[in-house]
């Protein structure tokens, strides 16, 4: 097995603190840029920027701020975490993430779905009653993309491409592509069909019940041919890590709050937690991502062998954590957590 591999995320939020004031957008991306060269000086393997298309985030050019991060690490590979590919042109895309692998020297991978935020169809002019044909027929082209530099191409969404030259062309000879996933069996189903890495979008309760995605995505890799040993499964979903599980769920719970309490406010709906109901969210059996790093790589190891993944990348920002306290939460990711996963796997 190759290297279990650790990173960290961010969705570039910015959203009202207790007081109710709002980090400008120029410091959130500071913060996002200075949170990747954490990232890469601690030596993780993984550096992800989400997309979304609204004032309460920073993260619509997701590409270009990777572009910045790319010039100001060395080591960390980059992502998108994830492209809403449906609403997009794929061309476009991979235009830009080939142009990131050549600032970055063959750093970059891409993380394709549907997102859980529709704000960019009507942004862009999609449909929503296309919702699953869009995503099939862009995927499709973006993959098309991949293999050839003249392309000619016909589609329903999109305009034809007649011998089109895509350019340029990345350091990789192909980008890694991943397929984000929530809970839908059929995207599953489609990642293991087309030979493509899963990205599982994590968010809470029991890992028991995703496992059945795991298999169905690596059944589906089995019978279409594929080699299996050559594909990868994440995990990503909203962490936290301190010296203790304690401090851990102490310094998160307000962040929680405030995160979910912002977005399920506009759905109207109510939210709010307390240490003490958290407490047991610490447990191996548990999918949220946060406690003591002793607890973390229990965790992780616990999911490893339910879905046999060999990435974990947490969101360790949310919510307005303090620049400080993620960059504790990095190190103890990268020197304690890391450590004991890989060194529990190489038995």
């Amino acid at each position: 097995m190759s290297k279990f591999e650790f990173g960290v995320y961010s969705l570039g939020e910015r959203i009202p603190d207790t007081n109710g004031n709002i980090p400008t957008a120029q410091s959130r991306v500071e913060e996002i840029i200075q949170m990747a060269k954490m990232a890469d000086e601690a030596g993780l393997d993984i550096f992800g920027v989400g997309e979304h298309h609204r004032l309460d985030f920073v993260t619509s050019s997701y590409a270009m701020l990777l572009a910045a991060i790319a010039r100001e690490t060395k080591n960390i590979k980059l992502t998108s975490t994830l492209s809403v590919i449906s609403t997009a042109d794929p061309v476009r895309v991979y235009e830009d993430f080939a142009t990131l692998d050549l600032l970055s020297n063959g750093r970059t991978e891409i993380i394709l779905g549907r997102g859980a935020f529709l704000e960019s169809f009507s942004l862009f002019g999609a449909n929503l009653n296309d919702y699953n044909e869009l995503f099939e027929e862009k995927l499709n082209l973006f993959l098309k993309l991949q293999e050839q530099e003249v392309v000619s191409w016909h589609g329903n969404f999109r305009a034809p491409l007649q011998n089109a030259q895509i350019s340029p062309r990345p350091v990789l000879k192909k980008l890694p592509v991943w397929i984000g996933v929530g809970g839908t069996p059929a995207s599953a189903v489609r990642a293991g069909r087309l030979g493509l890495n899963m990205a599982l979008g994590l968010l809470g309760g029991r890992p028991e019940s995703v496992k059945p995605l795991a298999d169905l995505y690596w059944e589906a890799a089995r019978e279409a041919g594929h080699d299996v040993s050559k594909l990868k499964v994440s995990v990503t979903g909203h962490s936290y890590i301190a010296q203790t599980g304690e401090q851990a769920i102490a310094e998160f719970v307000p962040h929680y709050n405030r995160y979910f309490g912002y977005f399920l406010k506009e759905r109207g709906q109510h939210f709010r937690t307390t240490a003490e109901q958290l407490i047991p969210e610490r447990g191996a059996g548990q999918i949220l991502a946060v406690g003591s790093a002793e607890e973390l790589a229990e965790k992780i190891l616990y999911q490893h062998e339910l879905f046999g993944h060999s990435r974990f990348m947490g969101q360790f920002d949310m919510g307005g954590q303090p620049l400080a306290r993620v960059e504790k939460a990095i190190d103890l990711l990268a020197n304690k957590v890391a450590p004991i996963v890989r060194r529990a796997l190489s038995k």
